[in-house]
């Protein structure tokens, strides 16, 4: 229904519009009265929003959850103070889930070192097969290097089948131990940010906030004097140093990945020095046991304990050799 204002046909406004618009107009702050604060999605840009989305929607995620539960139930059970059960619980964690998978990473690839004989010996008959029936059909370079290619992978293949031990499988510990780090280091970050709380109602923000040891008394505070920070790139560093040793002939991929991961451990730095103590406590641990699990699996004895077979680059003096390799490459270099 229309109605003629002023020479102009207009529509009236609905009944909740005219309520609405009676309504008394909020006054306007004056300059000494305090604002209301906005929330941040309110005044933040909308491509910042959608960025931190991503990053909100995985700490409140159910694996950083059930983290978080693993922390506060160690925490309850051993009565031990915060710093303690952080350490206890990486410690659980890192023997129960990551050494057994560091054992199997292990197991495959020195059944995969194992085949690189047998490997070599298939690679030099089918190419001497390859060169005779390419003089006979007189193919050309290309066409005999990709058939000597196709067979050569599809012969390989058949190896790792029978024997059981695709590369692959060597990769199942990044594949769980990366996604138990992020999701542990969330968790921590909630704690430490009072974003959980415990069954008691007590805010673990303030258990952590005192629940800390020596220089870093309060877990929800960055380490001021960086030693924590410092102490997690330098055991990292060891920990790609003491893998690079013992690689010979290294490919040009694997030279890249030892410098990226190098240039990682370094930039750790910076990044733990303005996260809370809780989680650069969380990560020096893990570093640690990940050193210690790294160079136990190095040892003759836990190897055949763990039934991983014997290879031609083991040693008996493992940890002699290594001291030696780092001795060279590091000190007595000129």
């Amino acid at each position: 229904m229309l109605c003629r204002l002023g020479g102009r046909w207009l529509r009236p406004l609905p009944a909740l519009q005219l309520w609405a618009r009676d309504l008394p107009l909020a006054p306007v702050p004056t300059s000494g009265a305090k604002r209301p604060t906005l929330p941040v999605w309110a005044v933040a840009p909308v491509s910042a929003v959608h960025a931190n989305g991503w990053y909100e929607a995985l700490a409140a995620s159910s694996p950083v959850r059930v983290a978080e539960e693993v922390l506060l139930g160690v925490h309850a059970a051993t009565g031990l103070p915060w710093w303690g059960s952080i350490l206890l619980s990486t410690v659980a964690l890192r023997g129960a889930v990551t050494l057994p998978l560091a054992a199997y990473q292990h197991y495959i690839l020195a059944k995969v070192e194992n085949l690189q004989p047998e490997i070599k010996t298939i690679a030099r008959h089918l190419n001497q097969e390859v060169a005779v029936r390419a003089n006979q059909l007189g193919w050309s370079k290309r066409d005999a290097r990709l058939t000597y290619l196709k067979n050569m992978r599809r012969l390989i293949s058949e190896l790792y089948v029978r024997d059981n031990c695709h590369p692959f499988k060597a990769t199942v510990l990044v594949w769980i131990q990366l996604p138990m780090w992020i999701f542990m280091s969330f968790a921590l970050r909630n704690l430490s940010t009072g974003a959980a709380h415990s069954e008691a109602g007590f805010s673990v923000q303030e258990q952590l906030a005192t629940g800390g040891i020596l220089w870093f008394p309060d877990l929800t505070a960055p380490d001021s004097t960086w030693i924590l920070p410092i102490s997690v790139g330098v055991i990292n560093l060891l920990i790609v140093e003491i893998c690079a040793l013992q690689k010979i002939g290294m490919s040009r991929f694997q030279t890249y990945i030892t410098y990226f991961v190098r240039a990682m451990s370094v930039l750790m730095i910076p990044i733990a020095a303005t996260v809370p103590s809780s989680i650069v406590l969380y990560w020096l641990c893990s570093s640690f046991v990940g050193l210690s699990q790294n160079l136990l699996l190095r040892s003759p004895g836990f190897r055949q304990l763990c039934r991983i077979p014997s290879t031609k680059s083991d040693s008996e003096t493992p940890y002699k050799d290594i001291f030696a390799a780092f001795n060279t490459k590091f000190i007595s270099r000129k």
